[in-house]
């Protein structure tokens, strides 16, 4: 009988003890938003969400990167829709020195205009980009086109930007591959031989403003502008499809985000209606409990035992 007696009061007190303990964890769920007070709480809950932890951290480098990239490549296509406007005057320029009716002073002039050209192209292929770093230069960190008027365009192509899992892409793009025509990709992407647009544009500049012009040295120059401009529009419809996949790999990582943070939410935070109800059931068992226990110990059985 003593043993009944001693094991109806552990039992009471281990059930009373279990719920106020449940009473209090989902008291403290409501107050703190979050169901997860330890990893003992849900030890696969919570390595999960230390790998959702890890997975965010990395998108938002990635998100950052691809919001670099998106920089870079804007400003490459808005340098390459400029660089196609002064070839276009190029060939206005030329196409007017063709004609035959020019004086040798209005022959120099043109030249003169065409040399200006080029020298505004250089500016513009010489430009920097967001991050300061040459957006038309080579890996190896020479300009894009050497001071001096050598017209030495950098060749070797710049790394790729990370932005994923395993995946980069090229913002920058050489000056070699925009100013070269005809020219033979390397293995490592440089470019050998073909014909230097801004080279074959100074020595138009040159011929007209020679003393001996001989208009037979306009022959082809047409010809070479018009390669020139098709070379620059292969490269901003490449840098047009990079933007493009940008943009996909952005939105991409915008809804990964939100099945993650849904994902997370749905191990981590507190579901404060289903946990209200919950608490007001455990509450009522608990009193239930502690009624039914005060007359139980208070029956005359119990007493004699005592």
């Amino acid at each position: 009988m003593q043993i009944a007696t001693r094991l109806f009061y552990d039992r009471a007190s281990a059930s009373m003890t279990s719920l106020g303990a449940k009473a209090e964890s989902l008291q403290n769920q409501i107050s703190t938003g979050t169901k997860l007070s330890a990893p003992s709480s849900d030890s696969a809950a919570y390595q999960r969400l230390a790998g959702i932890k890890r997975d965010a951290v990395d998108d938002k480098a990635y998100a950052a990167n691809l919001g670099t990239a998106e920089s870079v490549l804007k400003q490459g296509d808005t340098s390459l829709s400029a660089i196609t406007d002064q070839l276009q005057s190029a060939t206005e320029l030329v196409t007017q020195a063709k004609t035959g009716t020019l004086n040798a002073a209005n022959r120099k002039a043109i030249g003169e205009q065409i040399a200006g050209l080029v020298a505004t192209l250089t500016n513009l292929a010489n430009a920097k980009d967001a991050r300061g770093q040459a957006l038309f230069g080579g890996a190896d960190g020479a300009p894009a086109v050497a001071a001096g008027g050598s017209y030495a365009l950098a060749s070797k192509p710049v790394s790729g930007i990370p932005i994923g899992d395993g995946q980069t892409v090229q913002a920058n793009e050489t000056a070699a591959r925009i100013f070269t025509v005809g020219g033979k990709a390397k293995p490592d992407g440089s470019i050998e031989g073909g014909t230097n647009t801004l080279a074959m544009l100074s020595a138009i500049a040159t011929a007209l403003q020679s003393d001996d012009f001989k208009a037979s040295s306009l022959d082809t120059s047409l010809a070479d502008i018009g390669a020139a401009s098709d070379q620059v529009s292969t490269v901003q419809a490449s840098l047009g499809a990079r933007a493009a996949r940008v943009d996909m790999e952005a939105s991409r990582l915008t809804d990964v985000a939100a099945d993650r943070e849904a994902t997370r939410s749905g191990l981590e935070d507190t579901d404060i209606t289903t946990t209200v109800v919950e608490l007001q059931k455990t509450m009522t068992i608990l009193s239930a409990t502690q009624a039914s226990f005060s007359k139980l110990s208070a029956l005359s059985l119990f007493d004699y035992l005592r």
